[in-house]
């Protein structure tokens, strides 16, 4: 991620020269910005934030006893399964598809581009299938009390 972002910032760096000092704006640049973002932030969020790190809406989940956290933990994880298994057919579909489109400047595949979705999905199916796991063999459920995470 920190090559991605410092690749981001390089590329933003010769844009703002090329085009307020040469006044020759790259066309490029773009495109290598929004490609190191979208793989920035999904190989983030499916490698390196960890459990605790994750933003969760558990305004729910987070007052009940252990064995009701565990038990939300296997059904919202079922869930997301559930869900990111039932898009995975169609979003492998649709980014095997997107090799017959080049990107407009890089003239790079786009299903190279967008390959990293695929990869996030398949991460968020087993992250999840270990949580409820997890939840299921009597493990602690990820901790939901923001006080107590700081520090």
């Amino acid at each position: 991620m920190v090559a991605l972002l410092s690749l981001m910032f390089a590329t933003f760096i010769v844009q703002i020269f090329s085009r307020y000092v040469l006044n020759n704006p790259v066309g490029w640049s773009e495109e290598v910005i929004i490609s190191a973002w979208l793989w920035t932030v999904l190989w983030g969020a499916a490698f390196i934030v960890s459990e605790r790190e994750e933003i969760r809406f558990d305004i729910v989940c987070s007052g009940l006893s252990e064995r009701l956290r565990r038990t939300c933990t296997v059904v919202t994880g079922s869930t997301l399964i559930a869900l990111y298994a039932a898009s995975l057919p169609a979003s492998y579909a649709y980014v095997s598809f997107m090799k017959v489109e080049r990107s407009a400047s890089l003239h790079v595949r786009m299903n190279w581009l967008y390959a990293i979705y695929v990869i996030f999905v398949v991460a968020c199916i087993c992250r999840y299938a270990y949580l409820v796991f997890v939840a299921i063999r009597g493990g602690s459920a990820p901790e939901t009390d923001a006080a107590s995470l700081t520090g």
